[in-house]
């Protein structure tokens, strides 16, 4: 490929013969970056290439044939996408699992998927392994990402690799067709246990043409994209796919999501990949330090402004001269958090507040919203700085059809939706009807195709006096407060809505030292009752937007976060609802007496 075709991709057939193509066409250009002693280090595509080569030549050598399923189970970090390209190269199905994940999840997906090997970060991950392997009487392959685990090395398998014939890895990835499956994703789900999602070379073929006729990644310059979500996750995956694809190159973040901010001023990413839990963050660091009324006064100056910008449209030089002076005082410091170059922020797996889109907007950091799910390969909406909704989740990707059933349902139909869940003929034929995707997810479309997501069909709360309310409307607006991390709202066949709420410590503690509040442990502050006022009127400003039916009457306050490790959030910081329910049961049941 000509530097003609910048901006076109690889046109790769499949995901087995991307990464050839790639190494091909962007020889030199830096793949990627890591963090090694303090200093970013880069690899070439071409240094990339060597290393994957020699990877899938190994997993040919342990035996292991095209099809085979093989699972990752580690963090975010470069020799995950090595042995995801290793294997997909190999003609193998990679299987990933969250780093998260305790022994018996994993147990899950490596036992119900039949994988044969799995490669681990380290002795930590390896151990969860060890725990269950009885349980496993398929997997045959241990392989370590960190020497001294017990298990094979990655290194030793590329060692391997080096004393079998390129050819043979090349001819395996030739053999691959569109039709096979690429990977099988277990969807973290907020109920039951986790469904393996068959997801072909074809479907994700299909995703990245769609993003890059969409003009996802700019198409001029190749992309720095700066990545912390989890490689286990779709949305991770598709970025790094679409990366490698179209030239660009991967910051994979140190492993500290303490030190996010700073890395992103190290590394000046010009994409970012997100959740919302991190934007919110931002948003409340920033916009503490100022009275409400003047920050929104703020937000609506540099609004304006943008959105002439956007449109090509001259700026109105009072205008002009009022941005450039809440520019200076405000919105030049956010950008310089995200290191002064962002072109881009996208945020999925869950609402974001439209207020926070639109300070970032304002601020010149663009923060966009998509829609997807795994069964979509990732993705089937999309919003770009010139086309954009605040409060919808962009219009369909080219190639994908949006359809809103009678009961509101959101249903798809594209070449990037799935073909089935693994061994799962009945989950398969509820999902997937009549050719659309029945996605779970009610909506809305206007007049113009963009996308309003409205609920979720299995967590509408039905009062005892008929009134259908959407919980995740007020809880959005909760998670506003600074001083709130989640909320959750409670209320199915009773007579009004009420609410858990969980503290954002990092904010509520000093507000609590500076009152002279001596006991800032999160029990104290928990029952204290000047929190338990400050939270009420955080509720009350929330309630304010609400008809009286659907407002928020009581809450209680956690005395800890809610964990993932307890089964009440999945590795994407989605609330499982039902397990939150049933294990705080009594103390939602005590707000009604």
């Amino acid at each position: 490929m000509t530097s003609t075709r910048r901006g076109s991709g690889t046109a790769s057939r499949t995901i087995a013969d991307l990464l050839a193509l790639a190494v091909d066409a962007y020889a030199q250009r830096p793949a990627l970056m890591q963090k090694r002693a303090g200093s970013w280090l880069e690899l070439s595509y071409a240094q990339v290439g060597e290393i994957v080569s020699e990877l899938g030549r190994g997993l040919i050598g342990l035996g292991l044939a095209p099809g085979d399923r093989l699972c990752i189970l580690a963090g975010t970090r470069p020799e995950w996408t090595f042995a995801d390209f290793a294997a997909s190269s190999a003609g193998l199905v990679v299987v990933p699992i969250y780093a998260t994940n305790s022994p018996q999840e994993c147990a899950w997906v490596i036992g119900d998927s039949q994988a044969r090997a799995i490669v681990c970060e380290d002795e930590q991950q390896l151990a969860k392994v060890k725990a269950v392997r009885s349980q496993l009487p398929d997997l045959e392959h241990l392989i370590a990402i960190e020497p001294g685990a017990g298990a094979v090395t990655l290194e030793e398998l590329r060692e391997r690799g080096r004393r079998r014939d390129p050819a043979e890895l090349a001819h395996r990835s030739a053999a691959v067709g569109p039709e096979d499956p690429f990977t099988l994703i277990y969807t973290s789900g907020t109920t039951g246990p986790p469904k393996g999602c068959v997801l072909s070379h074809g479907n994700y073929r299909a995703i990245l043409d769609m993003c890059i006729q969409a003009r996802s990644f700019d198409d001029r310059d190749p992309e720095l994209t700066y990545l912390y979500l989890p490689l286990a996750h779709a949305f991770a995956l598709l970025v790094v796919l679409l990366s490698f694809d179209l030239g660009g190159t991967i910051a994979y973040f140190g492993g500290d999501t303490a030190q996010i901010i700073s890395e992103l001023r190290e590394v000046r990413p010009t994409y970012l990949p997100s959740v919302p839990r991190v934007l919110e963050k931002i948003y409340t660091l920033v916009g503490s330090g100022m009275p409400a009324e003047q920050l929104q006064r703020a937000v609506e100056v540099g609004r304006r402004v943008r959105d002439l910008q956007a449109a090509g449209e001259p700026v109105p030089a009072q205008l002009q001269a009022g941005f450039e002076l809440v520019d200076e005082r405000l919105f030049a410091n956010v950008r310089a958090i995200f290191g002064g170059r962002l072109r881009q922020a996208v945020t999925g797996a869950a609402p974001i507040a439209p207020a926070i889109l639109e300070f970032f907007w304002a601020a010149g950091v663009p923060v966009l919203e998509g829609y997807g799910m795994t069964e979509t390969s990732t993705a089937a909406t999309y919003s770009s700085p010139e086309q954009h909704r605040f409060g919808s989740v962009g219009r369909a990707l080219p190639g994908v059809e949006i359809r809103i059933a009678p009961d509101g349902e959101v249903l798809l139909r594209g070449p990037n939706i799935f073909g089935g869940y693994w061994r799962n003929e009945r989950a398969s034929a509820e999902a997937l009807r009549d050719g659309w995707l029945h996605t779970g997810d009610l909506g809305r479309l206007d007049e113009d195709g963009y996308l309003y997501i409205t609920g979720r069909k299995k967590e509408i709360i039905i009062t005892s006096g008929g009134k259908n309310l959407t919980p995740a409307n007020l809880e959005n607006d909760m998670r506003q407060s600074r001083w709130v991390s989640q909320a959750v709202m409670y209320g199915d066949r009773r007579p009004y809505p009420v609410m858990l709420i969980t503290l954002d410590l990092e904010e509520v503690v000093p507000w609590a030292r500076e009152r002279g509040i001596a006991d800032t442990s999160p029990e104290a502050l928990a029952a204290h009752p000047d929190v338990r006022a400050l939270i009420q009127s955080e509720l009350d400003r929330a309630n304010a937007r609400y008809a009286r039916v659907e407002q928020v009457k009581r809450f209680f306050i956690l005395e800890r976060e809610l964990s993932q490790a307890q089964g009440e959030l999945t590795p994407t910081l989605k609330v499982r609802r039902e397990v939150v329910y049933e294990r705080h049961a009594p103390r939602f049941a005590a707000l009604y007496e």
